[in-house]
């Protein structure tokens, strides 16, 4: 049974992705709830807290297959949480040994320890994705570095730009959200072992001993307190995620626009049968960048509730902390989905060089009105070359003539420059600015493999 479409066995692909889902699938996170039990019982036979007989037999029973599903859903019902029943599952199939297994730990502890695992994983994947696109939006970024199209602002004509310029605006925030993930993963990929009420009195002086060994035996970092009510590396890692959908959405409504049939400078690469409508054979609809932006605004949506969820009362929250099982599992699923579908734009995006430049042309050059203002600014100053180009510019659209032609039948203009300099001016290829060096720029902080 599925209530979101993220989760679903139908629409699952469009909203997430199956590695994603089995990091955070209900059954992995009992599974890592075992495997913290298991680790707590070596690290204390270690310590000579408990037998090293008994840890042997938890390790070997902490598997999954050996929890009662039924026994352990009615025990979720009536106490509000897994680990009473893990620890009941867990406790049986390891016989006599049983009797040691939670030692010194909180229900908390395991949750959270286990959410931690999972984090870990779920970050991994999302670096790994992110990665590929950032390579992908290099590679296009270099090779269509001199491809020139329009720039548009307030979705018009504004300056000449170039594709790869367009490619390494998309990639730059890319490449600072590998830098943040990397910086965040200390704080969250962190165990948490502080027993009843975050004092570990329960173990006596060796508390800190069995919390640094915990730490060590999962391979998570450890707080300098438990963190039981301090929520902040987890809503950082959702936070990031909201970022890194934000630019994805940038991209992808970036793509959405190009490929209108009246722009047609690139398309999504294509598939037989994707995006096609049920009455318009024609129709090869941006599926890609459309799931794109409905899992980003989905996945953003769970910020705030993670944010909220640290407003964690005393040493327990009542509330905030289970509000965030809504949150976290979701806000990566629907990341990876929406990063699945950027790399598949990244990789095969279908570029129109020749439309880009017809586009770039279909004003007759009034794109160029800048350089041309410009150019003349040193002979007649600033201001009064605005308003010659500006009248060269009402001249052009009301004859329906190019930026060059009306700029040749202004006395004043044509004074100052002959042909051959209006033709420079109105080159789009020539006024490019810092284009090259943004590009490079930018190519150079990507991150090897």
């Amino acid at each position: 049974m599925s209530v979101n479409p993220a989760d679903s066995t139908v629409f699952g692909t469009l909203y997430g992705s199956d590695a994603m889902r089995a990091v955070f699938d209900e059954q992995n996170w009992f599974q890592c709830m075992l495997d913290v039990e298991a680790a707590l019982a070596r690290v204390q036979a270690r310590l000579g807290i408990i037998p090293a007989d008994a840890a042997t037999a938890i390790t070997t029973a902490a598997r999954v297959e050996n929890l009662d599903r039924p026994e352990l859903a009615a025990s979720v019902r009536n106490v509000g949480y897994p680990v009473v029943g893990v620890v009941k599952g867990l406790s049986r199939a390891a016989g006599a040994a049983g009797a040691w297994t939670h030692w010194g730990a909180t229900t908390q502890d395991i949750m959270d320890s286990a959410t931690a695992l999972q984090v870990r994983s779920g970050l991994a994947l999302i670096r790994a994705e992110l990665l590929h696109i950032v390579h992908a939006l290099a590679a296009q970024a270099e090779a269509h570095a001199e491809t020139v199209m329009a720039g548009r602002t307030h979705l018009q004509h504004a300056l000449p730009v170039t594709f790869g310029l367009k490619c390494a605006i998309w990639l730059q925030p890319l490449i600072a959200h590998l830098e943040r993930l990397d910086q965040l993963r200390p704080r969250c990929e962190m165990v948490q072992f502080g027993g009843a009420a975050g004092t570990l009195a329960s173990l006596g002086a060796q508390g800190l001993a069995v919390a640094e060994g915990l730490g060590a035996e999962l391979g998570l970092g450890v707080a300098a307190a438990p963190w039981h009510v301090c929520r902040d590396g987890f809503a950082e890692a959702v936070g990031l995620l909201g970022l890194i959908c934000g630019s994805l959405s940038k991209i992808a409504t970036d793509v959405i626009l190009m490929a209108q049939n009246e722009v047609g400078e690139l398309a999504e690469p294509y598939v037989a049968g994707r995006g096609q409508s049920s009455t318009m054979p024609q129709k090869r609809n941006p599926i890609a960048s459309e799931y794109i932006l409905a899992s980003s605004r989905a996945a953003q949506a769970l910020v705030p509730l993670m944010q909220g969820a640290m407003a964690q009362d005393h040493e327990r929250a009542t509330g905030p902390w289970q509000a965030e099982m809504l949150a976290l599992p979701q806000a990566f699923v629907l990341t990876h989905g929406a990063l699945q579908h950027a790399r598949v734009i990244a990789e095969g995006l279908v570029i129109d060089a020749a439309r880009m430049r017809a586009n770039l042309d279909a004003s007759g050059g009034l794109i160029m009105a800048e350089a041309v203002m410009m150019g003349l600014a040193p002979a007649l100053g600033r201001e009064a070359a605005h308003h010659a180009v500006k009248h060269a510019c009402d001249r052009a659209l009301a004859g329906r003539i190019s930026l060059a032609a009306a700029l040749a039948v202004d006395p004043d203009i044509s004074a100052r420059m002959d042909p051959a300099a209006i033709a420079r001016l109105t080159d789009p290829a020539a006024y490019l600015g810092a284009t090259p060096a943004f590009i490079g720029r930018v190519l150079a902080l990507v991150p090897g493999a």
